[in-house]
């Protein structure tokens, strides 16, 4: 186990240097690891990799008018997110929910408008975000065919709706399915999305420029987005179930529980952001904390004979098959 005893950032190299004592054998040694904190452009010169995400560019026009219908705790989400980000004003977003507790609490965090008919909201949106429940997909669907205008952009982040079904139901506008995950609550979402009928390559800036508010976003094949769903989309309740039995094994080694889970959730969020801005394979920094008879591929040992790998990888599988069947049902 490698303990960091002090860091210190040389001024030339622009890298950050790690002096850590390696405890992990009986005998002592030092180890120095440096972590590349240049700029992407220099990164990708000199390491050929690409960084993992980037603001996407501006479009030229954003919209003025966004209309949400579905005011549940995504919907808020995403909307906060395009306040703060100044892609559009409180006053220019509105939503439109069954649940007048929804309204009221979409309006409160956001300082949006609310309307009581999707028609409505349909008609005076340049960009209308579906997020209602799959159930009620068909229904919301049949309220706004006749007022969608053909100039509008209608982004559906509703689960297992594909574009085939919108580009059906929907005989004008333009169209774009988005899968988001529950971390977007907090700005911290990872999101893929697939353009439909009409939409053009304004529409995909837009819609990359409105998820990146709320964390990361990627364009991918339709086809892809059963998988982004087994991954980020399902992949929240698999980490957590990780940071849980993580938790766990710090309780069992002696550690209090709410220190073990704290340390479990930092660690976890602490290796993420490695992978994310070193830009380095994931197998690669697991070997720069991997010393030689150490502790950590002591514990590695132990993960690959419990076929924790495996598992991850089936529980990805396994969920974006599902997908696959909702869709289809």
């Amino acid at each position: 186990m490698a303990i960091s005893l002090c860091q210190m950032k040389a001024p030339l190299s622009h890298h950050r240097i790690f002096i850590c004592l390696d405890l992990s054998s009986n005998i002592l040694s030092l180890r120095m690891l440096s972590i590349c904190l240049m700029s992407p452009s220099i990164r990708r010169h000199q390491t050929g990799q690409a960084p993992f995400h980037h603001s996407p560019p501006l479009a030229d026009s954003p919209p003025t008018r966004i209309g949400f219908i579905g005011a549940g705790r995504m919907a808020t989400a995403l909307a906060g997110g395009f306040v703060a980000a100044k892609i559009v004003s409180p006053q220019d977003i509105v939503a439109s929910d069954v649940s007048a507790d929804a309204l009221t609490a979409f309006a409160s965090q956001t300082g949006g408008g609310v309307v009581g008919s999707n028609a409505e909201l349909a008609g005076r949106s340049d960009v209308i975000v579906l997020a209602v429940k799959p159930q009620m997909a068909g229904e919301v669907l049949g309220e706004i065919a006749s007022a969608l205008d053909e100039s509008a952009l209608l982004i559906s982040i509703v689960a297992g709706l594909p574009l085939s079904r919108l580009e059906q139901e929907l005989p004008a506008g333009r169209l774009a399915r988005v899968m988001p995950n529950t971390p977007c609550l907090i700005g911290a979402g990872a999101s893929a999305f697939a353009l439909g009928r009409g939409a053009t390559p304004e529409d995909s800036v837009l819609v990359q420029q409105l998820m990146s508010a709320v964390g990361v976003c990627l364009p991918v094949p339709e086809k892809l987005l059963d998988a982004v769903t087994g991954l980020s989309g399902s992949g929240p309740a698999f980490v957590y179930a990780m940071i849980e039995a993580l938790s766990d094994g710090g309780v069992k080694a002696g550690l209090p529980r709410a220190a073990a889970t704290h340390l479990a959730a930092a660690t976890v969020s602490g290796a993420a952001q490695m992978v994310l801005q070193t830009g380095e394979h994931p197998g690669a920094l697991k070997d720069q904390v991997t010393s030689p008879a150490g502790t950590t591929i002591a514990g590695l040992a132990a993960l690959e004979s419990h076929g924790v790998r495996g598992a991850l990888i089936e529980a990805v599988t396994a969920a974006a098959a599902r997908a696959t069947e909702l869709a289809e049902q």
